[in-house]
């Protein structure tokens, strides 16, 4: 149990290290004061440019996978002193979901930070791969098809969540699954009111300053 809660405050850790913020400093640019001041990926890539994006989103999605397949390895193995009763996914669902919260409230950040999509989907993929995979294809066809990211991101995580009940996940994975869904959705609300004026930004283009 104390091994499985230093895995938990590890995963946080991990989960709060701001890439997006370190990538755009590493270009000179605090992307917290351009576009729509979202410490993400999607920022980076209006502000820096695709390659170093495409970094952070890579690097976004790992510190979500890491800890859930650490976990689970863990969950695995013999002495570990994890939680009776727990399947090794829930094991691997829990740290993941620690992950998210670090990078939705990183200590890094004034316990401030992204949304937790690219993060999500890690998380998302080290516990149950599949329905991490089809969540993930279901937002790029959106993307493809609109362009808004805020759009696709909630898209993907509730495909995400559908495919995890369809597919017969453990309660506590399907549970997660649409938890996280629901997360997205709410952190998405500023965009939904750009969406409605008209205002928000596709993908390839600037965003307005932040107030």
């Amino acid at each position: 149990m104390v091994t499985y809660l230093g895995v938990l405050l590890g995963a946080y850790l991990i989960g709060s290290l701001p890439f997006s913020v370190w990538m755009g400093l590493a270009f000179g640019v605090d992307i917290r004061k351009m576009g729509s001041g979202n410490p993400g990926a999607t920022n980076v890539v209006r502000n820096v440019g695709w390659g170093p994006g495409i970094m952070a989103f890579l690097l976004d999605v790992a510190k979500g996978s890491a800890p859930a397949l650490a976990a689970k390895y863990l969950a695995d193995q013999q002495g570990f002193g994890y939680v009776p009763g727990l399947l090794p996914q829930d094991h691997a669902l829990y740290a993941g979901l620690m992950a998210i919260v670090g990078h939705t409230l990183s200590p890094f950040l004034g316990f401030k930070g992204g949304k937790g999509v690219a993060t999500g989907l890690g998380a998302l993929l080290g516990t149950a791969w599949l329905g991490g995979v089809i969540g993930f294809g279901m937002f790029l066809v959106c993307l493809a098809l609109t362009r808004y990211v805020s759009v696709s991101s909630v898209v993907g995580a509730a495909s995400a969540a559908v495919a995890a009940l369809m597919l017969g996940l453990s309660p506590a994975v399907s549970a997660a699954y649409v938890l996280v869904a629901v997360y997205i959705i709410v952190k998405h609300r500023a965009n939904f009111e750009r969406l409605r004026k008209g205002e928000e930004p596709k993908i390839g283009k600037k965003a307005a300053p932040p107030p």
